[in-house]
């Protein structure tokens, strides 16, 4: 696991995103953004498991560098959802495709029961490492 961790924490950073303020936290950000679509700073901070004003700052940061897009959401004006600006969108998915493709090719054979065995297993690492 930590051999994991490392090896994610030094995926090379895209020339064309090297001269913004991007670390390895921004990895999980852009993942949801791209694999889920736009979604609001709530969201975003329950699947980040971190507080909202820390997203928050996160957004606005990259959004002032042009990285990310707040939009009015369509169903709710009131609401703002974030997503990935356009101009990015390609090098942000090419940042991530090897590991989504690593994900896929490992996960493939496995039957959904084993899968959410898997699943199950690194969550019980993760809680295990948080409760001590």
């Amino acid at each position: 696991m930590p051999r994991m961790v490392g090896r994610a924490k030094r995926i090379k950073l895209p020339e064309e995103l090297s001269g913004y303020s991007l670390a390895p936290r921004h990895l999980s950000l852009f993942s949801y953004l791209l694999f889920d679509g736009p979604l609001s700073v709530n969201d975003l901070a329950t699947r980040l498991e971190v507080a909202p004003a820390t997203v928050s700052l996160m957004v606005s940061d990259l959004a002032k560098q042009g990285v990310l897009r707040r939009d009015a959401d369509p169903g709710d004006r009131r609401r703002a959802v974030v997503s990935i600006d356009p101009a990015h969108h390609p090098a942000i998915s090419n940042w991530l495709a090897r590991g989504a493709t690593a994900w896929r090719q490992a996960l493939a054979p496995l039957t959904p029961a084993e899968r959410r065995m898997f699943v199950t297993t690194l969550q019980t690492y993760e809680s295990a490492l948080a409760d001590n």
